[in-house]
């Protein structure tokens, strides 16, 4: 029913089912994880007026789990990425996943999702530095896209000389990505101010 990804590492699609609605994904050395993607399968819509509350859980100092709500995913939303890089200090909030035994080693956090209501979860706060929605972030993302495009593309780069024929290849003149990478810096400027 749900996936869960980090950077760099495997896609995340077998969440174990801890009671009947409610799931957990592992997330071994999440001191190293800046952000996780937490998405819908499409192959199970939740149930009408239904969604899913999205909690991210770390080990405390004494090992206890301290668990914060992060958002929600639901039929017309179903995929969110959330920024758990800086929740670590931060205190709990109230969760459904208290009552449960479910194992966890120390360096190891967990995803939560419980199925609930809509109106329920329209009650709830998220942490609030949990979103990652901002101009900001897209701006900085886009900007580092556009630096790795022009990077690699621009490792291929031969001059004419060094060409050989191959008809089945089509060329771009670097110019021309260079000049795509300037205009669209931009317009990234642009839409920044």
């Amino acid at each position: 029913m749900f996936g869960c990804l980090v950077a760099g590492r495997l896609v995340q699609t077998a969440a174990q089912q801890v009671a009947e609605d409610k799931f957990v994904f592992d997330l071994p050395d999440y001191e190293s994880i800046n952000h996780v993607v937490v998405f819908m399968l499409g192959t199970i819509p939740f149930p009408e007026g239904m969604g899913g509350s999205v909690y991210f859980s770390y080990p405390d100092s004494s090992g206890m789990p301290v668990w914060q709500l992060l958002g929600f995913v639901t039929n017309g939303k179903p995929s969110a990425i959330f920024k758990i890089s800086g929740l670590k200090s931060g205190e709990g909030s109230q969760h459904p996943f208290g009552a449960m035994n479910i194992v966890r080693t120390p360096s190891v956090a967990q995803i939560g999702i419980s199925v609930e209501l809509l109106d329920s979860m329209a009650q709830q706060t998220p942490v609030g530095n949990a979103a990652v929605s901002s101009v900001d972030s897209f701006t900085q993302f886009t900007q580092k896209m556009l630096d790795n495009f022009y990077n690699f593309a621009s490792s291929f780069a031969v001059s004419q000389a060094q060409m050989t024929p191959s008809p089945s290849e089509m060329f771009i003149p670097a110019n021309v990505v260079l000049k795509w990478y300037e205009a669209f810096s931009v317009n990234i400027t642009a839409f920044r101010n």
